[in-house]
């Protein structure tokens, strides 16, 4: 199957180079953002994201009143992200030199840790690093007044959830609500897999946001060129014990050459065998013969049946503590392309996992969080001189009507091609959109990411200019996670009903304080976004021409109007239409069809028209609301609703 996603970079150089201080671009953006009490930093993988937060802190020290810093990670190994770090020698007033014993990311016991968290706050030592889950044991019956004065940074912030439940939430609302602490939160993905909100929106409106995109990341790049995410899918079970099934399809998109980071599928999906040392086994199988591991590394030396040459691998997936300490040591000293070949892993490699010359990150069986994909994606997006490519693939299970579950392994494949999309959202160029009022309007006409829409609708309030500057991309991973939204993509509603019924609806669900006026001007963005992002801007002499969905439109006539006809998201499902069989499709198809949302007197009238063309086209015949073309189905419900609201009407006026 073709990659759903294929996106080229400018290898400019600039995310790499460094200022005066030593500050990389995305470092000096956000340490800019450093007086901010509460500061949230959204910045892919990659981008020094735990080198900002040293700036940003070394600051706080010195210049802003703040007595000490904690810094909490998710687990363990990142916490490494966080040690003594060189700054002057590069231009910085600080160098990074957090005492040893206050880094709590070693072995032991939490109940030490905690002891080792409260002595802290009581010493005059400056810096601690932590798990969250150190930070969240040690606040259960901490005095939160203790944390005055402190900078409390929360790493992979996506991890917080606005759920009752989410103790690490809590902790985050008690600290903003009860001490003068000042917050850094950081993550590379703002997408959480649930739609649970990562924060309140009267707490969110708190942060100071500073965004660095991962188009800004990669085209800032020396290396790498072009980054392709793409699908393969398995009939049957992707592994059996003792059988051949999922072999070849594993074998087919494997490549040797490349450096690899397999995920195998997590234990609790349906596509798990629930014996995760054998699929260990399966896959070094597919790769050759085991000639033997060596005892100090870890490293598994496997002869290709390919080309016969040795392949080192890293099995990440044994359960044995000692024997994945040790492989994990070798990881993280891994110094030249050639010291390993490929990684397999299953709930490791994933958040803050550096390995620069991995070029391909195949993971197995759909996953159901956008966060993630992301972080898997970010694997394979390190710039390094052994590779001008990257590749996302995800191979899952192709829809088979035996299956007993086959609404499941739909839904799951939709999803898949969702993430994709919000993917290729994420990783092409923002661009700024302006009304266009006359023919004379021609400034910024040389500002390429700059374009001008007739009809275009500008935000009024704070509140929704800081969604559309911050947060677009966060609003299209709710409004691809939508139910409703899910079923409509693939092309059987109508763009109209899509882009100005489904969208509003959703954006007033997730900004309920947002005004009329506002979630107008939001869903005009998101939709206006979405399309440009979907499309091609091309020049021809001194025009620019854009094609979209199939026409090739002047970008000086664009309107608003002619872009609510483009359903921004249909693309990948007419790559997946290519690439699947009928029946797949009619697998598809009937799922949706099973699972239709209501017809609503918004979308009833937004279809007329279209009725009356049908009828005109037909000589008179009306839709059929038994037809198989679902689109026409669609038109007979509204004529039908249509009919009955005429009824009512009439009876209610006498």
């Amino acid at each position: 199957m073709p990659n759903l996603v294929h996106v080229t970079y400018d290898q400019t150089g600039k995310s790499k180079s460094t200022n005066a201080f030593g500050m990389r671009e995305m470092q000096e953006k956000a340490y800019e953002g450093r007086t901010a009490q509460y500061l949230l930093l959204k910045a892919p993988p990659a981008s020094g994201k735990s080198r900002a937060l040293m700036f940003i802190a070394l600051d706080k020290l010195q210049h802003q009143g703040i007595k000490k810093v904690i810094v909490a990670v998710p687990e363990k190994s990142i916490g490494a992200s966080f040690g003594t770090t060189e700054l002057k020698k590069h231009g910085f007033f600080a160098d990074w030199n957090p005492n040893p014993r206050y880094n709590l990311c070693t072995p032991g016991e939490e109940k030490s840790k905690v002891t080792a968290f409260l002595n802290f706050l009581d010493s005059e030592e400056q810096i601690l690093i932590c798990t969250h889950a150190t930070l969240r044991f040690a606040f259960d019956g901490l005095d939160v007044k203790k944390l005055d004065d402190t900078l409390v940074t929360i790493d992979e912030f996506h991890h917080v959830s606005a759920e009752g439940d989410n103790i690490l939430g809590q902790v985050l609302k008690s600290i903003m609500a009860n001490s003068s602490a000042h917050i850094v939160a950081m993550t590379g993905s703002y997408f959480r897999g649930d739609s649970v909100p990562v924060l309140m929106p009267e707490d969110e409106a708190k942060f100071t946001k500073v965004t660095y995109t991962y188009y800004q990341q990669l085209n800032g790049y020396e290396f790498l060129k072009s980054l392709g995410i793409g699908y393969h899918f398995y009939t049957g079970k992707y592994f059996k014990k003792n059988t051949e099934t999922g072999i070849s399809a594993l074998a087919e998109i494997l490549d040797e050459n490349q450096k690899t980071i397999i995920h195998i599928p997590s234990v609790n999906s349906a596509e798990s065998s629930k014996l995760k040392h054998d699929e260990v086994d399966h896959i070094i199988d597919v790769l050759g013969t085991i000639e033997y591991q060596d005892e100090t590394t870890g490293v598994i030396h496997i002869k290709s049946h390919k080309t016969g040459k040795i392949l080192k691998v890293a099995d990440l997936v044994q359960d044995n503590p000692k024997s994945r300490d040790k492989i994990s040591g070798y990881l993280r000293e891994v110094k030249s392309a050639d010291d390993i070949d490929i990684i397999i892993a299953l709930g490791m490699a994933k958040e803050g996992f550096d390995w620069p010359y991995c070029q391909h990150a195949l993971t197995i069986g759909y996953r159901g969080s956008l966060t993630e994909i992301i972080q898997i994606i970010g694997r394979a997006t390190r710039d390094s001189k052994n590779k001008s490519h990257a590749q996302f693939t995800n191979l899952i299970a192709q829809p088979d009507a035996q299956d007993d579950d086959v609404k499941l392994s739909v839904n799951n494949m939709l999803k898949a091609i969702t993430a994709s999309l919000l993917m290729e959202q994420v990783l092409a160029p923002n661009f700024k959109f302006k009304l266009k009022k006359d023919e004379d309007d021609e400034d910024d006409t040389d500002d390429k990411t700059t374009i001008k829409i007739r009809g275009f609708k500008l935000p009024t309030s704070q509140r929704a200019k800081d969604i559309i500057d911050t947060d677009l991309n966060d609003l299209k991973a709710k409004l691809l996670q939508n139910p409703q939204m899910l079923k409509a993509m693939p092309g059987n509603v109508e763009p109209e009903v899509i882009n100005t019924v489904l969208i509003p609806k959703i954006i007033r669900e997730i900004y309920p304080d947002l005004s009329d006026e506002d979630v107008e001007a939001v869903r005009q963005h998101v939709v206006v976004d979405s399309v440009i992002k979907n499309s091609t801007i091309e020049e021809q002499g001194d025009k620019k021409f854009i094609r979209m969905a199939g026409s090739f439109v002047n970008i000086d006539d664009i309107h608003i109007d002619l872009i609510d006809q483009i359903n921004p998201f249909q693309k990948a499902f007419e790559i997946l239409s290519k690439s699947v069989t009928t029946q797949v499709l009619k697998l598809i198809d009937e799922h949706i069809q099973s699972t239709k949302f209501e017809m609503t007197e918004e979308e009833a009238i937004l279809l007329w028209p279209k009725i009356k063309e049908w009828v005109k086209n037909n000589n008179g015949e009306q839709p059929n609301i038994q037809a198989f073309d679902y689109k026409e189905k669609r038109m007979a419900e509204a004529l039908v609703f249509l009919r009955e609201l005429k009824r009512k009407k009439a009876l209610a006026n006498g």
